[in-house]
């Protein structure tokens, strides 16, 4: 199998960050969460996206 070095230093660095907060994602969260506070960087929320509508053929079925 073929690993990925950044990926590896990713999913280190994820377990490492989980194992510091007793892995508990409550506390990963409000940790995440509070550094992004801390950070001064202006957050961005986005409108969601709504799916796009697929038309069919007068008379069609849909597929199974």
């Amino acid at each position: 199998m073929w690993n990925d070095e950044v990926v590896d230093d990713v999913r280190r660095a994820r377990q490492a960050n989980a194992a510091a907060h007793g892995n508990d994602l409550r506390r990963i969260f409000s940790d995440l969460k509070k550094k992004q506070d801390e950070s001064g960087r202006t957050v961005v929320t986005l409108a969601p996206v709504p799916p796009p509508v697929i038309k069919r053929a007068a008379g069609s079925k849909p597929r199974p």
